[in-house]
């Protein structure tokens, strides 16, 4: 290691050790400007932004940079957008010491409560349970046409739940289902689209969700067992979509199943797995029935892990002390990465605070909606992908809660479909170009040319970018609502995914032309319309399922006929 980062290490340990000691009184004193604040502050945020570069690249520290310089200017600047006056000194305190920056509720959770998930994930991946996982959605999947992609769709999903990062997703299940994608007769830019395109739906996956379900929960002042819950709907809708596109493309092209030698059977997966089922039940009865707050939870399914693998093991092969070592070391150099994004999230979020310029990019959000909701989510959608861009999923909610959040809750979007709203759309930034790191990450695995898969993966994870706009309009998909309402919105909505797929794909039960594909994104697209708006869409909704089933009946008895000819 060169010299430099010795003493960068260094002088990190020192400033930060200081912090840890006199932290009572340097809060206190955060807006003072002398000799011993001034020292720290300065030392902190260069320290904190080399890291940010290191790891993230330079996309957050220009972004950081820039709003800094905005923050200090902002005053002169006229119109809506104009901030407060803040003096240079006074930033940089406030930024570092006050429990609203660096030191605030971002970088909190992270050291709360995400670290024992990561440490769950690493766990029940060094015990076997991921070698389960990938098993079983071989086993499930492999045998059907397009057996590989609908196995990278299954796989993906099990493995978001205990990852939620769509790098770290599509490397570790892309290396197994892109190679064999291709083989079944895909092109890799379509192979490396689909892996991208399941990867990236992990960060919607309960109970992780990519580590921002506690951001949103703790900025909601909500318990974290209701985001989760509101989440397994688009997150249901989101992987339902991709499975029925990866049909219907290897339906319509041919794409043929996994090789029967690389099968193996879902009874003997189960049999020797099925104990990693365990902690999950655990996790989610400690969470919802016992009330456990998330972090006790997690450690109680790791202990868990940690039983079961040093017990039994999977495939003959138990967790031994250096497997539980390693777990714990991969938690710490895995979480270095986490913790830099959350402490520049912290200096994202005391920016918009000490200048006023969230509030004013709501007002100013607000006004050029007209006050219409639907052009106000179409320009919230596009802010947060163009936000959203290169950054990682943590840091992306963060400045999407601070400033378009609120403008939507203005015009009377419950904050929980608000928040989930940007969450989403900021999440949509990894497999949208000109930046679109999941889709080049699943690029480089496949050998495809990168900005091609991103487009590849637009079109084949559409419905992505309609989800979002459902739950506004339906809060029954969030689980909010009756038994009767959550059911049939998301009945309609999956039929409705469905026909639309087929449309996009030109494939139901034989290949169809664009008349009749027009017909199907027309029905699709009546059955999508939120009944729960008004009473005009509830008509429309009932006239989309009757036109839905007509023309399934008319393609399947055409199937039919051409099969007797």
């Amino acid at each position: 290691m060169p010299w430099c980062d010795w003493l960068l290490a260094g002088a990190s340990l020192v400033l930060c050790g200081y912090v840890t000691v006199k932290f009572p009184q340097l809060t206190a004193m955060a807006g003072t400007i002398n000799l011993e604040t001034m020292t720290l502050s300065v030392g902190i945020t260069a320290l904190t932004i080399e890291a940010t570069r290191r790891t993230i690249g330079w996309s957050l520290v220009i972004i950081l940079l820039a709003l800094a310089g905005y923050v200090l200017i902002g005053h002169l600047v006229p119109g809506q957008l104009q901030t407060r006056k803040v003096e240079i000194g006074q930033l940089l305190g406030y930024l570092n010491l006050d429990n609203n920056g660096l030191l605030g509720i971002v970088l909190q959770i992270t050291v709360i409560v995400i670290i024992p998930f990561v440490l769950m994930g690493q766990l029940l991946m060094r015990s076997g349970g991921s070698s389960f996982f990938n098993d079983a959605a071989i086993a499930l999947m492999g045998r059907y046409r397009g057996g590989a992609a609908k196995m990278a769709v299954v796989g993906s999903s099990l493995f978001g739940m205990i990852s939620g990062i769509a790098a770290a997703n599509t490397v570790a299940v892309g290396i197994v289902t892109i190679p064999l994608m291709k083989r079944s007769g895909m092109s890799a830019r379509l192979a490396a689209a689909v892996e991208a395109c399941a990867s990236n739906g992990g960060q919607l996956m309960p109970p992780v969700m990519g580590a921002v379900a506690f951001v949103m929960a703790d900025f909601l002042q909500i318990p974290y067992k209701d985001v989760a819950i509101a989440a397994i709907l688009p997150s249901v809708m989101y992987y339902s979509a991709l499975f029925i596109q990866a049909d219907l493309e290897a339906a319509r092209y041919g794409f043929g199943k996994v090789e029967e030698a690389k099968i193996p059977r879902i009874a003997k997966v189960l049999a020797k797995g099925w104990l990693f089922l365990v902690p999950f039940a655990v996790l989610i009865y400690t969470m919802f029935w016992l009330n456990f707050e998330p972090e006790y939870s997690a450690m109680a399914a790791s202990a868990a892990i940690i039983v079961l693998g040093f017990a039994f093991g999977y495939d003959g092969h138990r967790m031994t002390l250096r497997d539980l070592w390693n777990a714990v070391v991969e938690t710490a150099g895995g979480l270095c990465e986490i913790l830099v994004i959350s402490a520049a999230a912290g200096f994202i979020m005391g920016l918009f605070q000490v200048s006023g310029l969230a509030f004013a990019f709501a007002a100013y959000l607000v006004e050029l909606g007209g006050q219409s909701l639907i052009l106000l989510l179409v320009l919230a959608a596009v802010v947060s992908i163009i936000l959203g861009m290169g950054l990682p999923t943590i840091g992306v909610y963060v400045m999407l809660a601070v400033l378009v959040a609120p403008a939507l809750v203005k015009v009377g979007v419950p904050p929980l479909a608000a928040h989930l709203f940007i969450l989403y759309f900021g999440m949509m930034s990894l497999i949208t170009p000109p930046v679109a790191p999941a889709a080049y990450v699943a690029a480089a695995i496949a050998q495809a040319p990168s900005m091609a898969t991103g487009w590849t993966a637009m079109r084949f994870g559409w419905s992505s970018y309609i989800v979002p706009f459902l739950f506004v309009y339906s809060p029954a998909i969030l689980m909010q609502g009756s038994v009767i309402d959550i059911v049939a919105v998301t009945v309609t909505s999956l039929f409705g995914i469905w026909l639309i797929c087929a449309a996009m794909t030109g494939y139901f039960a034989r290949t169809m032309n664009w008349k009749l594909r027009i017909l199907f994104a027309a029905a699709g697209i009546m059955l999508l319309s939120p009944h729960q708006a008004s009473e005009l869409m509830l008509w429309i909704n009932i006239a989309g399922a009757l036109a839905g089933i007509a023309l399934v009946a008319y393609e399947l008895k055409a199937r039919r006929a051409y099969v007797r000819a």
